[in-house]
């Protein structure tokens, strides 16, 4: 690149380093008074900030507060489009439930479902196999009193599972 034009950064780096030579300067020397660095020939002027939401305390920020947006009315809007619209939409074909959001869960429970399936399974299997097992425990006895002492049993591990 020439030596003559420099990019808007360069010039940016160059102030920079002038200004921190005048500090040093400062810092070296003790003194109170600096060197002035150049002025910025073209100062770009703040943003001046938008409230839209914030209430500012200050008197010479309330100018800057913008009017609170009020809904706009679009029941004839959505007349006009409704008018203008070449097929319509019957009621009675819409079925409502399908428009209603799902559960959260619904992909978790829909995820585990297989698999507590064959839990189930596991689960009837093994308390079929505890009743067979007080059945043989319990020979001498009545066939029909062996299944109510395995239907209580199984009533109380069920309250049991509960609490």
């Amino acid at each position: 690149m020439a030596e003559g034009k420099l990019t808007p950064l360069e010039e940016e780096a160059l102030k920079r380093k002038e200004r921190l030579k005048a500090l040093k300067r400062k810092h070296e020397t003790g003194g109170d008074s600096v060197e002035e660095p150049q002025k910025i020939e073209n100062p770009t002027p703040l943003p001046k900030p938008k409230f839209r939401s914030y209430k500012p305390q200050d008197e010479s920020l309330k100018e800057s507060v913008m009017p609170s947006a009020k809904p706009a009315d679009v029941a004839e809007e959505v007349k006009e489009q409704l008018a203008a619209a070449d097929s319509r939409v019957v009621m009675d074909d819409l079925d409502i439930t399908t428009l209603a959001p799902r559960k959260p869960d619904w992909d978790l429970k829909r995820d585990v479902a297989k698999k507590l399936e064959k839990l189930e399974k596991r689960t009837q299997r093994a308390i079929a196999e505890l009743i067979r097992d007080r059945l043989r425990l319990e020979q001498g006895d009545d066939l029909a009193s062996a299944v109510n002492a395995g239907a209580r049993a199984q009533l109380a591990e069920a309250k049991d599972d509960d609490d």
